[in-house]
């Protein structure tokens, strides 16, 4: 007799499609990002980032009651200085604009996991990830600085530190300086493949860190690459990294797949500014039911392999959590 080969069985009710489901999204998963400027009072939405918002250090800490209470357990934070030079200064500044932030959330919110972006672009008054030289972004200088920014961070308070420049060696350099200076136990999520990317304009508004010549292929990823990607991950793991990151995510699937089944290690994420503003602009004209939408995308991450989602979207996916 033969069987009758019926998958839809496994689809009738919902109690049995949720038993079923291979990949499900947790509020561990999602880290929350934050930018935050110099002043009081500051809460100015950012145009092309319908929701987000910069704020000054005292909104940001009433920001982050909802966050806390929501139970996200990260934030990624990213400052925007009042002053920018060539040698990125405040990028490295024990009382610059995010060491300021550390010590003031670590002191209101001890049990929030304070991770830190580590690059120099906002600071640089040239908006590149490297110091200049001759209209080159010359590598090893800059590593110096962005392994100094790092320290600065983790001096503060920071729980983890993500270098996102894309400079060669910038992780064992941090490696090195974090273990010389007693902070061995600090770990570092790379952005181990990060792209050259069209996603990432809104957040070049938000950060105020376009380019002010050029372009970043020099050294962000091309986008045509993915066995690329698995040799700088190997590098930045070989160097000390703790957690691999691809950026971004929804054009790049593939390469968190790649990631998590070639390396043991944990996976991230980042649903990067382009790819929320896309969905948020669908959902406010009413193209798309953006809750669906938001909560189909986070799975499709989590379902090529990614441990951890950096995502504009993290409050809202707390909300829908609890709701389900």
């Amino acid at each position: 007799m033969q069987i009758d080969k019926r998958p839809r069985r496994l689809r009738y009710n919902s109690h049995i499609r949720d038993m079923v489901r291979e990949t499900d999204i947790t509020v561990n998963a999602l880290m929350y990002p934050v930018f935050v400027v110099h002043g009081k009072g500051i809460k100015q939405e950012i145009n092309a980032m319908p929701g987000i918002y910069r704020f000054s250090i005292d909104m940001l800490l009433e920001e982050l009651k909802e966050v806390v209470s929501l139970n996200i357990p990260s934030i990624m934070v990213f400052g925007i200085p009042d002053h920018k030079d060539e040698m990125a200064s405040e990028a490295y500044d024990k009382n610059g604009i995010v060491q300021q932030a550390i010590k003031a959330i670590k002191d209101r919110y001890p049990e929030l996991v304070v991770t830190t972006d580590v690059c120099l672009c906002e600071y640089t008054a040239n908006g590149h990830c490297g110091l200049v030289n001759n209209g080159m972004i010359v590598n090893d200088p800059s590593v110096e600085l962005i392994a100094r920014t790092a320290l600065s961070h983790v001096e503060a308070g920071a729980d983890m530190v993500a270098p996102s420049d894309m400079m060669d060696g910038r992780v064992g350099a941090i490696r090195r300086l974090l273990d010389k200076s007693g902070y061995d136990h600090i770990p570092i999520m790379a952005y181990s493949a990060k792209y050259a990317s069209a996603y990432y304009g809104p957040f070049r508004e938000a950060a105020d860190s376009a380019p002010k010549f050029g372009d970043r292929r020099s050294y962000q990823m091309d986008p045509a690459n993915a066995r690329e990607a698995l040799r700088e991950i190997a590098l930045d793991i070989e160097e000390g990294a703790d957690i691999i990151m691809v950026k971004p995510a929804l054009a790049y699937l593939d390469v968190i797949a790649k990631a998590r089944a070639t390396f043991n290690y944990p996976v991230a994420a980042y649903n990067v500014s382009g790819e929320y503003s896309m969905i948020k602009a669908a959902g406010m004209n009413g193209w798309i039911d953006e809750k669906a939408v938001v909560m189909e995308t986070m799975t499709a991450i989590r379902r090529a392999g990614a441990d951890i989602i950096i995502t504009y979207f993290a409050k809202d996916v707390a909300r829908w959590l609890i709701t389900r």
